[in-house]
């Protein structure tokens, strides 16, 4: 999958709408300037008690208010003998969704009931139950704490009714009636979208409706992408109509207004969107009627952010680029948002001793020069006692992790966390994984000591070569029970110009409810003292991450390095 027209992501979209492609250069209205007729509450529209269209209504779930709870219709029916419905957390074109007791298990939940108007055709009837399938498809094909867990789909009277993790919170979108956020707040919650995001598009989905009304802000500080009732699914018939499009205006991006294939970029421009609105309360493209709106998506600049300062509004600015391909990938946006969600850096202040047992005050220059001395002396003792550095310098965005009890260190990605330990390793299994969970990092150690057997190989190329017949023939690992016989063999590899081995294995994880087609590149080192080392760097074959991931697996490989050689 690619961010340009090539994304195989449906077919193309089209729209009744006589629009002109963008145009450099075409300013939307300037900071303080008075808003469109029709626009009350000018600077802050999510205030405004604007008439909208249906499927704008729709929170996936809000903080249920006290007229909602009184006996409305439907309130205690029992769904599919097991959902009890309590009352009712939102309403919109497209249905209900309701707080309702899993009486099986004994805990509260959240019910989705499909609403489609009577007078619809047969056929957008379809499509709409459909576009449910497809929603309870997509949530249930992910597994981050960015997305809602769907439980269940319960089919009444052939319709189908979602059952979901119920997530007490309020739409973001109901959050801006109160007033815009921080930068520091805005782009925390932008992180655990791009997250949601990252995680859906690594699955080959596109969400297709990322807008304030959708990301719901849960407890302890939870943030929840939800609604994807029109994902795109990679391989799947597109449901849009002919004449039309799906979505909200003022948050798609212009190749979809175009009706141009979408890829990845398409939900990053709308997250772009989604952020000036909460820093600046009111989306740059908004205008009285949905034509105007989707011509300023394609010609209209958005006025200068006055809020939104430093990485934030670079983030911002360069995911609303019109051209999908000069905008930002996930990683570029994602070091932005974690530089402006980080605290402001205090000025640091040294005192030393000077001679006569005076103290001196080191300001700002003399403490970076200091710095600086320290850094390089580090370097200079680490050479020394290493002998011989890894290959070639970190990119500025990773961290070499020190792993004492495998007497190694590896880097990493900065943003890749620090797995839970295998039971039973005794330690000997480090992992590290994107938080998307799209690429994960593990370095695990075989102890001469402990070889009581003599099990390990006498080289890393027979070690390479035993796993590698473990694959043939199917045996290794119960994720692994379908991997088909690997083509090639491994290769011989170096490690500080000693012997070393690969493996590269393509095979799919049926680990997971949708099997995912997965590659797995393995380097193989045997130590000096007898210790077999393996570093394995997993990550998706197909899609949107697979050259990212070959390029975390070179680099994470160059930075391995093992004290006893």
């Amino acid at each position: 999958m690619n961010s340009n027209g090539g994304a195989p992501y449906g077919s193309n979209e089209p729209t009744s709408f006589d629009l002109q492609p963008p145009q450099p250069g075409v300013p939307g209205p300037p900071p303080g300037a008075p808003q469109p007729a029709g626009v009350p509450y000018p600077g802050n529209p999510y205030a405004a008690p604007t008439q909208v269209v249906p499927e704008q209504q729709l929170p996936e779930q809000q903080v249920p208010q006290t007229q909602q709870m009184q006996q409305e219709p439907g309130t205690g029916r029992l769904i599919v003998g097991r959902y009890r419905l309590l009352g009712k957390l939102g309403h919109g074109g497209m249905g209900t969704v309701w707080r309702a007791k899993d009486e099986t298990v004994d805990r509260e939940v959240a019910v989705k009931e499909p609403r489609v108007p009577d007078h619809l055709p047969e056929r957008e009837r379809s499509n709409a139950f459909e576009r449910m399938r497809r929603e309870a498809r997509a949530a249930a094909r992910l597994d981050h704490p960015a997305v809602v867990n769907v439980h269940d789909v319960a089919v009444v009277d052939g319709q189908p009714w979602i059952v979901m993790e119920l997530v007490q919170g309020r739409t973001l979108g109901a959050a801006l009636q109160e007033g815009t956020l921080g930068v520091r707040e805005a782009a925390k919650i932008g992180l655990d979208v791009l997250g949601a995001l990252e995680a859906a598009h690594a699955a080959g989905i596109l969400h297709r409706d990322v807008k304030p009304d959708n990301v719901l802000l849960g407890p302890h500080g939870r943030v929840v992408l939800t609604d994807f009732g029109i994902a795109q699914i990679e391989g799947e018939t597109n449901l849009t109509d002919t004449g039309g499009f799906v979505g909200s205006p003022e948050f798609i991006a212009p190749e979809r207004v175009l009706g141009q294939r979408p890829g990845p970029a398409s939900d990053l421009w709308s997250l772009g969107v989604v952020l000036y609105a909460a820093t600046e309360g009111i989306s740059p493209f908004r205008r009285t009627n949905t034509p105007a709106t989707l011509q300023s998506v394609l010609n209209a600049t958005p006025a200068v952010a006055n809020a939104a300062k430093g990485p934030l509004a670079d983030a911002i600015n360069a995911l609303l680029n019109k051209d999908p391909a000069r905008r930002p990938n996930a990683a570029q946006v994602r070091r932005l948002l974690e530089q402006a969600a980080q605290p402001p850096q205090e000025t640091k202040v040294l005192e030393r001793a000077a001679p006569g047992g005076k103290s001196v005050r080191i300001g700002r220059k003399g403490w970076i020069g200091i710095a600086a001395g320290l850094v390089v002396a580090t370097a200079v003792t680490a050479f020394l006692q290493m002998g011989n550095p890894f290959a070639g310098p970190l990119p500025d965005d990773w961290k070499q992790r020190d792993l004492p009890k495998l007497g190694a260190s590896v880097g990493v990605p900065a943003d890749f966390v620090r797995d839970k330990p295998v039971d039973g390793s005794d330690g000997t299994v480090v992992s590290f994984s994107d938080p998307s969970g799209g690429v994960w990092i593990s370095v695990d150690l075989d102890r001469k000591a402990d070889d009581t057997n003599g099990e390990i190989p006498d080289s890393a190329s027979a070690k390479a070569f035993a796993d590698w017949a473990t694959y043939e023939d199917g045996e290794y690992g119960s994720g692994m029970a379908d991997t088909p016989a690997p083509k090639g063999d491994p290769k011989a590899a170096t490690y500080k110009e000693k012997k070393a081995a690969e493996n590269t294995v393509v095979y799919t994880n049926t680990d997971t409810q949708v099997p995912r087609l997965r590659e797995a590149r393995i380097f193989y080192y045997k130590a000096g003292n007898g210790d077999m080392y393996r570093l394995w760097i997993d990550y998706p074959a197909k899609g949107y991450f697979t050259d990212e991931g070959r390029e975390i697996a070179k680099t994470a490989i160059a930075s391995l390095d093992i004290d006893n050689l």
